[in-house]
This record gives C-alpha cells, structure tokens and sequence, in this order.
C-alpha cells in the first residue's frame, strides 16, 4: 500500500499520535453536544471520577431535568467567562462548586498528582459541531473533560492545498455564531498544513485575525544557531510541523500554555466603563522565550544575565507578563520559592499599567501583586516581600538612600523593558546599589589609613549587577551597552569574546509573518531647496561653516516653510492616508523641537480647516514654552488634560498627533498609518520612531514623508537590528588609565585632593569642606593658556564618568583609584565653566533675506534591508582632541551663493535658453515607447530605470553637446543627474499613469456627461453628482470574488481616460476593449446589490441579452418614445454592436472615433447606475 499523502492522512498522523503516544481518548463526532457546545458525556465522567461525593449530594445527574439544567449552566458560564476561566476556576451550581479542571502538580504532593491524572484528554477528528448543518465538520477537535480548547483545520500541500486555504475555511465557512466557534468558548483555531501554523484566539469572519505558529527557520550558515526568518526548519524525524502534536498538545505542555500563558483580558475604558475583552494565546516565540528562561532559571543560582532581543511590536508585554508569573513560581524547594520578588522595570507609566492588568488575569490572590507608581509605595512592597511589583526605572534613584542593608539577604528575579535605555550608567547603578543592600546615606568611615577603602570596596559592589539577582532585559535595539552587560558572551574563531543575544525574535521574522508591517514601504523623502539673497548694503564677513548651520536653521523655521510642508502633510494625509481601516487612520508628525511642533500644530490646523476637513490636530510636548510672551503648554493648546492625549487621539475627528520628543518609544497605536517627519534621527532613534508604525492590523498600510533623513541613512540605522545584532569585543578597561593621563597632564589637581575629597564626601560632610577643594580645581583649569586643552580636559572628565559608571556594572574587579577619581571627576565637572564656541555669525540673519521654498519629493521606494546579521563596535573610550576649530571667514554674499547653490535652484546665464533645452529634453523621454510602456506596465524600479536611460539619450542627442545645461548635467555637480532624473521621472509618471483621484475623476465625469444627462438627472432621477457617487460606490463594493475583478480595473481605466495627459492610440483601444467587456460584469454587480445573489442566466451564450433583460429601462429603451432616452437608445445600439455576439470583444475603431466611442460605454456604465440608484443606494453604506 502506498503512503497516503491526502488532508486525510495528515489527520490520521496527528490523532493517532495525541491517542498512542500523548495518551489522550479518541471520541467520536457524536460525543459533542451541539445544544451545549459540549462533550457532555465526559464532563459527566470526569467529575464522577473526581467529586463523586458533590455529585451525589447535588443530583445535577439525577433526573434528565437536572442534568440539562446543570450543562446549561456550564454552557452560559463558559459563554460568559471563557472556556478557560471556567476550566481553572471551575463553576457554582447551586451551593456547590464543582472543579473542571486539576491544574499540574508539585512533584512531592501526590494527591495532587492523582487528581491530574484523572484530567481527560479527548481529541475528536471530523467532529460536525452545527444542529443547522448537520454535515459540516471541523478536521480535528481537543476537549479537556469535555470542555473545548482547541480546533483545527488541516491542509495538505501535496494535494496542493496550505494553510492559507484553511484560514480562508475559518472565515468563511466557519460561523462565529455556531457555539464551538463562538468567543471565547474555545482557547485557540489551528489552521495546519505540512509546512506552517497559523492561529486564531477568535473568529470573526472574515476579519479573523490568523497570525503564525511557527519556530522561524534557522540559518544553517549560522553557528550560533539564531532565528532569522518565518517558516518552520526542515525536520529530519519528520513533518516540518509535528512540534504542534509532539510538544505543544502534550498533557503537561498544554496545561502549562493553560494555566500560565492563554488567557482573557478585560480592559476597561476609565471614562465610559465600557469593558472590551481579548483573548490571548502565545505566539510560538513567546512560548519558546519564556520556557527557556525558566528552564535555564530553576538551578537555584542567581546573578544570571539574560539579553532578549524581540523586535518593537512583537509582544514583549505579554512575554513579559508570562515571565514574570512563571518566575514567581519557582521554587527551590517544596516551600521555598527561588525569588522572593520579581521586579518588572518598564520605561513607561501606561506599561505599568498595561503589564499590571496583564498579571492580574492570572492570579487570584491580589495581594502578591504590587504597582509601585510612588517611590515610597515601592519600597513598602519591596519590604513587605510582594512577589511581583511593578515599577518604572526613574523612581530608583530617588529611593536609593531609603533602603538599607536588609535587601542583600534576598533573591530578586529583575525584568527590564526597553533594556537599551534603562542600562544608563547612574541609573543601572542606583538598581543595583539599592537590590545588593548599599544604598545608604551617610556613612561611617574609619578613621585609619584603609578607612576609605574599605568602604569604597562596598560602593563598588553596589555599583555591580547585583549578585542577588538574575537580570531578564527585553530589548528590540539593544546598544553596546546592553550586549556587554546582558548579553550571552562567546568566543570566535580567532579566540575573541563577543557578545549576542541568549534569544532573538527577529525584525526580519515579524515582518516576514505579519506580526509587525514593514514600516520601510512606502518611504518617500523629499528634498528641500531654498533661496535667500543678501539683504546688508555692505559685504560683511561670516564664519562659513557656522553660516550654513545657522542659516539652514532660520529657513527652516520660516512661516513659509513650516507652511509649505504642512501642505504637504495635509494634502498626502487627505489623497493617501486618510480612507484607510474605514476613515479611522492616523498620523503622526515628528518635529526637531517644541517650537517647530506648535509651529506646526498652529499651522496644519489652520490648513484643515481652511480645507474644510472633517479632522483635528492634537500636540505632544513635555512642560512649559514661552511664545510671543505666552506660556502654553500641551493641555492649553490641545484644550484637555496631558494624561488624556492618548485616549482623545483614538477617538472623535483627531487624526493628526504633532510631537516634540514625546511619544516616539513604547507608543502602541494600531490606528497609526503615517509619519510625517521633519527631524535628524539616529540609529536607535531612527528604528524607535518609525516602529511607531508597525503595529498590524487587518487592512493597514504605512506611509512616510521625511523631509530631512535619507534614504542611506535610514537603511543604514534598521540594518543593525533586521537580523540579529552581535556586539564585536569586549570594552578595554585600559582606555579609563588613558582618560587619566590626558586629564593629569594638565596638573590641575593633585592625588591629596582626591583621596581628601573622596574621604569628605563618602563621609557625609557638610558642601563648606568640599567646594574649596573644587574652586581650586576650577582656577588651576581656568589658568590654562589654549582653549582647546580646556575642550580636552573636560570631555576626558566626562568620558571617563560615563564609560566608569559603566564598566564598574561588568567586571569583576575594578581599581578603587578608579572609583575615587569617577566620584571627584563628576563633581568637578559641575563646577568647571561652560566653554561656549566663539559665535563668527553674528548679525548673519540680519544681512540676508528670505526669498523663496520649495520641497521636492525624491520618490516613494521601497528601503530593502540585507538578509545577514550585523556587529556593532564596544563603546568607544578613546580621548579625542576636540579643540577650537579656526573660523573660515567669507564674505555674505559667497555664503549667499554657497548656500542657495547647496539648497536652491541653479542659476543659468542663459535661463530662457536653458529652460527651452529642458523642455526638449523632457519631451523627448515623454515620447519614448519603452518609457511609456514602462510607466503604465511596470513597477516603479523599472519605470525609473527606463526614465534615466531615456533622458541620458536624450542628452547626447537632442541638446547642443556644448549649451550650459548639457556641461553642468554631464559634470554632475551637487547629484545634479539625481534631481534631473527624478524631476522628470515624477513628471511623466503623474502625466503617464496618475495616481488614482476619484474626486478628480467625479468632476472630470461631470463635466464630459453633462449634456447627455441633463434631461434626466435632477428631473426624473437623481443629480448627476448623487449619480456619480453611487457608481463608484459600485465599482468599490465587495461583493463576489467573480465580480470585484472589476474593481480594480474599472478605476485605472478610468483614471487613464480622464486624468492621464500622456496617451498613445493603443491604450486608448485598450481602454475602449476593457469598458465593452466588462459592462455585462458591472451590470451582474448592480444585479447582485440590488438581490442579493448572483444573477444566473438560462443560456450561457445569451449571458449579455440575459442581464440586460433584469433592467427594465435599459430593455425598454429600444420602444422608449420619450426624447430624452433617444442618444441613450442609439448608445445602447452601439454597445451592442460593439459587443460582438460570438467573441464578446470589441472591435478596432479608426483612431479618429475612439474618443466618441470612449465617451459613448462610459455614458451607458453611468446610465445603467442612474436607473437603480433607489434600488441599491441601501445595500452600499
């Protein structure tokens, strides 16, 4: 017999495995009770079998009656609760309370064990759930004691089907209304193929959410064995997707996802007490996560460092939240749990929250639970030994002193969200001072020769991870920083230590699977050009390179600009934006500073509502700004409460959020579609603030507008963490004795002056015996003779402060003397002077004026990362010579020309010549063929690829070799080729193939059929504008997979036909051909919004006569005496004609009729439209 490869035999695999190896029952479809959603013969067994006794005593089995009114119970409450709530916490019938469910036991309790044996397993394999359609089944089905957990529809991809298949099964054949579908009465929905996973918590037709299940492939190149895309690895013992039936529906495996992961979440709206509820089932990654955690955790040491590097917007929250449970468990022994506290350190307030809410689901006991959101509430529960607090980094340092020595003596297991910012030096040191029981206040030296050191010996353990804790830091950028301190060290093939992360949830895999959208789509920068002129009679004499900062500075803050780019922002959210997940999209606007946000805020409101837009904007900012002498902060401009922002920004008209340094980490907002940004960003800031975007949602695209960052330079910023970041080596220690040397160089203090200072200091005295020892400092320093030792000094000072307070958290052993010169160090720097640059630009504003802006868009592209992982460097602790850098002083007027040459449009001494060349130029490419074809056939790349090699054609052959424009396009001075390319490129784009405008197309439609409809629109039936809504609103409705083909094609004909300015006869026929043989699918379409089903005609090859008769007008137009039918009754005849009866194709009319035949169908789609507006218009909102 041959191995049976059919969706039948991926079934039997995975049931005879769950019945012979996980020792699960096998029941049958006729075990499932579809009035109750219930096996209700097995939870009658199980609870025989557990709780006889209650059975008994209560009768719910005793009489039919009874037992029916016992499953209804348990029905509702699985209805009202969730199946899984109702599973681990049982049910109250009556006076009784019966359990469902015994949860996994400790090893030494063995009763405990003996009640989870008796637990039952069931799977059910073609279980036909629905008393309505009694012959409809689901694949597989898991019940623990005959309640519902899991279902499952398999594929099979060698009988060509996948789990793509099933999904779509799921959500269009699968009823949410059906009970075994419904919420929360079954934990998760399987869809299963050979290859892949996909899972789904709740069903909802067809936006059923189905996310992936899988492990992520590994790269086999790779030796550190790290996830690096989605998909599952090839398995060498079998399927690809067995760990489903292997591992994760083992008893023990799915009791744990049971009683400590899957879950139901309520959240409650604080302003209206509306309660929304999510269902939650890990994601493998989470799962896999967390378990390895716990599993390398249980050892009973602590001072473990484990770095997770899980990218933005994949879940940390939750993995968190699991983590944090799981460790709360662990025990050393039968009594003694492994960490007396569990400490989750988020960098948000509304993380604190949300993680809070997160634990509180699965625990019942709340007083364990502790949320720290003062420093005095988080020292109480530190010392009451709650087990898991919730707090954020910043309330550490205040509470460092009030903690004393009592804290060294306990087991902490510390969780850090967002590891990359709360691993400052000061910051990390103050967490660990206060967990090792060294954060003390004043103390008690003793007054000998090692007094000090002894002491200082102390401080330097408290500034060390503390050893009485495991350190669990989630980041999705990590810094070099926190590789070094987290991170899993390993040595390379050349005997070098490098660090990676202990386990990586990749960018590129959550892109890969959907979890996460790829923010770098649809990027679009646009490049500024600006023109000032002198404005001073003379011809003063400005440093050059201050000027060019200086200057780009004043533009850019000019009315006109921040106007010109708000227009921008207003119109792209308006025409791109602003239809998206059914109108609700957002926007967000990242600006450089507080200032340029009002600026903006003031500015796009002004703009929307000078546009009539239905839509408001709303700011971000921290504390208070002066403008033109008024104080406003957030709440006053924004007109409500700070702590409301983002609240008010997912409801009402809100739809664009104007930032200052706010809002660009931690800010969860599926709603977000757009980024409009207007500000330098950097490495980690760059991927932070873009990841605002990648939250998915079902029909969500994203946008961004950069007017500042390049294309290179943001690729170049996401590169580091697609993949996997590895940190290259270790910090050299060594670079903190070179720091030294440079400072002690310039003698400005001496080694009695620091041991005296440090001996002050730790001992508490009072600030009159410690600034006289700094004031000396400051006078040696302000002594020195050059500014630029002055420059040196004091940035080794704080180099040496900042790389100290880090290094000291890592290694094992550090110098004393190291820890002395850190303390003195940090405080000279506070006492030396500010060495402010020499300004050589002063009055520059004064001597130019503005002229003109413009803003030029460099073309949306699609930024591709490399598939490979990347190393960054250590931190980097060399002492720099910095120094004063010599001005170079020009005249205004060169700096004028230098700078409108860099920003501005260039000057021809010929212009008129020049722009005359241009045009030809353009002309020229305009005419290409292969241009053309590649404008309205290909993609972007292509197109543009064409445009470049046309206009270099174009260059050699139709301009003068020797003119002006021709030399400065061949020199390629300032990436002139690039703006050329792209100027003409966007040009015969928005000529060629425009992007789609239906309001444009409206107008264009109105102002082509006026006359023919005047006699009928806005007499006998509706206004021609009313008319022409309704037929888009036709060609845009979703009705049949067979008929909204339409859709897409009716729009870009029309779109060409009215809008496109470039056109050749053969896209005009080709256009003419689309609108003859789709008008029998436009009239089948209007047939199934008015009836509700597919019209079938009698005879297949009469199909256009069949749906013409199911119009009465349109039939009837042939006898129609009235006049004001008679152009549509000679149209109707042309169509016909037109319409060949054999081919159903259109003929090949002469060049000089296509426009009249053109105007003739499209007039007849739009009459067809006119005659049913009433019959339809209800079936289209």
């Amino acid at each position: 017999m041959s191995t049976d490869t059919s969706e039948k035999g991926l079934e039997t695999i995975i049931v005879d495995y769950l019945r012979d190896t996980n020792g699960y029952e096998q029941g049958v479809s006729a075990d499932y009770n579809t009035t109750y959603g219930l096996d209700t013969a097995r939870l009658e067994a199980f609870l025989n079998a557990t709780q006889r006794r209650t059975v008994e005593q209560s009768g719910i089995f005793a009489t039919p009656a009874k037992k029916r009114q016992f499953f209804e119970r348990v029905r509702d409450k699985i209805t009202k609760r969730g199946v899984l709530e109702v599973l681990n916490k049982g049910v109250d019938h009556g006076i009784n309370h019966f359990d469902l469910y015994y949860p996994l036991p400790d090893m030494a309790n063995v009763e405990a064990q003996r009640l989870y044996e008796a637990n039952r397993f069931t799977v059910i394999r073609q279980l036909h759930f629905s008393g309505k359609t009694p012959k409809e089944s689901v694949d597989v089905a898991v019940f623990i004691n005959g309640l519902p957990i899991i279902t499952m529809e398999l594929k099979n991809n060698l009988t060509k089907q996948d789990a793509a298949q099933a999904v779509f099964q799921y959500q269009h054949d699968r009823d949410p209304k059906e009970l075994l579908f419904a919420p929360k009465r079954c934990a998760v929905h399987f869809a299963v193929d050979d290859q892949e996973i996909m899972m789904c918590t709740e069903l909802k037709g067809t936006k059923s959410w189905f996310l992936p299940f899988n492990k992520g492939l590994k790269d086999p190149s790779d030796p550190l064995g790290r996830q690096d895309g989605a998909g599952n690895p090839v398995n060498p013992n079998g399927l690809k997707t067995d760990y489903l039936w292997h591992d994760i529906l083992t008893k023990r495996q799915l009791s744990r996802i049971i009683e400590q992961f899957a879950q139901v979440i309520t959240e409650i709206d604080e302003e209206t007490g509306k309660a929304t509820e999510k269902c939650i089932w890990p994601r493998y990654h989470q799962l896999d996560v967390v378990q390895k955690l716990v599993a390398d955790s249980s050892d009973a040491q602590v001072g473990k460092k484990f770095l997770i590097q899980h990218s933005a917007g994949s879940g940390k929250s939750n993995s968190i939240t699991w983590l944090a449970f799981a460790l709360s468990n662990l025990k050393i022994d039968a009594t003694t749990p492994l960490f007396d506290s569990i400490l989750v350190i988020t960098d948000r307030v509304n993380l604190d929250k949300q993680i809070k809410n997160n634990i509180m689901a699965f625990v019942d006991n709340e007083s364990i639970v502790g949320w720290a959101d003062k420093s005095s509430t988080l020292k109480e529960e530190l010392q009451a030994g709650k087990k898991i607090i919730i707090s954020t980094v910043h309330k550490f340092p205040i509470i460092m002193q009030a903690i004393g020595t009592e804290m060294k003596n306990k087991r902490f297991a510390i969780i850090i969200d967002e590891a990359h910012s709360s691993q400052s030096g000061s910051m990390a040191t103050d967490l660990n001072r206060v967990l090792s029981g060294l954060g003390c206040d004043r103390a008690v030296i003793e007054d000998n020769e090692d007094g000090l050191n002894v002491f200082l010996k102390e401080v330097v353990e408290g500034k060390q991870l503390a050893p009485n804790a495991n350190f669990y830091a989630f980041t999705a950028t990590p810094k070099n920083k926190t590789l070094e301190a987290f991170g899993t060290p390993y040595i390379d093939g050349e005997g070098n230590t490098k660090f990676r992360p202990y386990h990586n949830y990749s960018m590129k895999q959550a892109i890969e699977e959907g979890f996460i959208l790829d923010v770098l789509k649809n990027y679009t920068p646009y490049q500024s050009f600006y023109r000032i002129k002198k404005a001073a009679e003379d011809d003063p004499e400005f440093d050059k390179k201050q000027s060019q900062k200086k200057l780009r500075y004043w533009v850019e803050s000019r009315p006109e600009t921040v106007a010109k780019k708000s227009e921008i922002i207003v119109g792209h959210f308006h025409d791109t934006v602003a239809s998206l997940l059914d109108r609700e999209a957002r926007a967000m606007v990242v600006t450089a500073g507080i200032e340029r946000a009002i600026e903006y805020f003031k500015e796009i409101s002004r703009q929307l509502r000078q546009r009539n837009s239905p839509y408001k904007a709303m700011i971000a900012f921290s504390g208070d700004k002066v403008i033109d002498g008024v104080t406003v902060n957030e709440a006053s401009l924004n007109g409500f409460p700070s702590a409301k922002i983002e609240r008010e920004f997912r409801r009402g008209d809100y739809r664009f959020l104007i930032v200052a340094d706010k809002f660009q980490t931690g800010y969860d907002e599926p709603l977000l579609c757009a980024m409009y940004v207007d500000k330098p960003l950097n490495d980690v800031k760059t991927v932070q603030t873009l990841s605002r975007l990648n939250r998915a949602k079902p029909g969500k695209k994203t946008f961004v507008i950069d007017f500042v960052n390049t294309i290179d330079e943001v690729q170049e910023d996401f590169q580091r963490y697609y993949r996997t970041t590895l940190l290259a080596g270790e910090t050299d220690p060594n670079k903190l004795n070179d720091l030294i040397e440079v400072i002690e160089d310039a003698h400005i203090y001496t080694a009695a002056q620091v041991e005296d200072f440090n001996a002050r200091f730790w001992a508490g005295e009072d600030r009159p015996t410690l600034d006289p020892i700094l004031d000396t400092v400051r006078e040696r320093f302000e002594a020195l003779e050059s500014d630029d030792q002055k420059i040196t000094v004091k940035s080794a000072m704080k180099k040496f402060v900042r790389t100290y307070e880090f290094l000291v958290t890592i290694l094992p052993e550090v110098s004393l003397d190291w820890q002395k010169k850190a303390t003195f160090y940090r405080f000279v720097v506070s006492k030396l002077p500010a060495l402010k640059l020499e300004d050589f630009t002063e009055g520059l504003i004064e001597a130019v004026s503005y002229q003109s802006y413009r803003s030029q868009n460099q073309g949306t592209q699609d930024i591709k990362l490399k598939d490979e992982n990347v190393e960054i460097e250590p931190i980097p602790t060399s002492a720099a010579i910095l120094g004063v850098m010599e001005p170079q002083m020009e005249y205004v007027s060169k700096i004028v020309d230098d700078f409108n040459s860099i920003w501005g449009n260039t000057d021809f001494k010929e212009e008129d010549l020049a722009r005359m060349q241009y045009a030809k130029v353009v002309a020229a490419v305009a005419s290409d063929d292969t241009v053309l074809d590649a404008a309205l056939n290909s993609d972007e790349d292509v197109a543009f690829q064409s445009v470049e090699s046309a206009t270099r054609d174009a260059f050699t052959h139709v301009t003068d070799a020797s003119n002006e424009l021709t030399n400065r396009f061949w020199m390629n001075q300032d990436n002139v080729q690039s703006k050329v390319y792209h100027a003409i490129f966007h040009d015969i784009m928005s000529r060629v193939n425009p992007p789609y405008d239906e309001t444009e197309l409206i107008a264009k439609m109105r102002a082509d059929l006026e006359n023919d409809f005047s006699k009928l629109c806005g007499v006998y039936y509706r206004d021609l504008d009313e008319v022409l809504h309704v037929f888009f609103k036709v060609v845009n409705a979703e009705t049949t997979d067979n008929l909204d083909g339409l859709n897409n094609s009716l729009r870009r004909t029309l779109n060409f036909i009215y809008r496109a300015e470039l056109s050749r006869d053969e896209e005009k026929r080709d256009r003419f051909r689309t609108l003859v043989t789709q008008y029998e699918a436009f009239l089948r379409k209007i047939y199934f919004l008015r009836e509700g089903r597919e019209f079938v005609g009698d005879n297949p090859r009469s199909g256009f006569v069949d749906i013409v008769r199911q119009f009465d007008t349109l039939r009837g137009l042939y006898r129609n005496p009235d006049d004001r039918y008679s152009n549509f009754k000679q149209y109707y005849d042309m169509l016909y004609e037109w319409r060949n009866a054999d081919s159903h194709a259109a003929p090949v009319l002469p060049e000089a009729q296509l426009p009249a035949a053109i105007h003739i169908i499209v007039a007849m789609y739009v009459f067809a439209t006119m005659v049913s507006v009433t019959d339809i218009e209800s079936n289209l909102d």
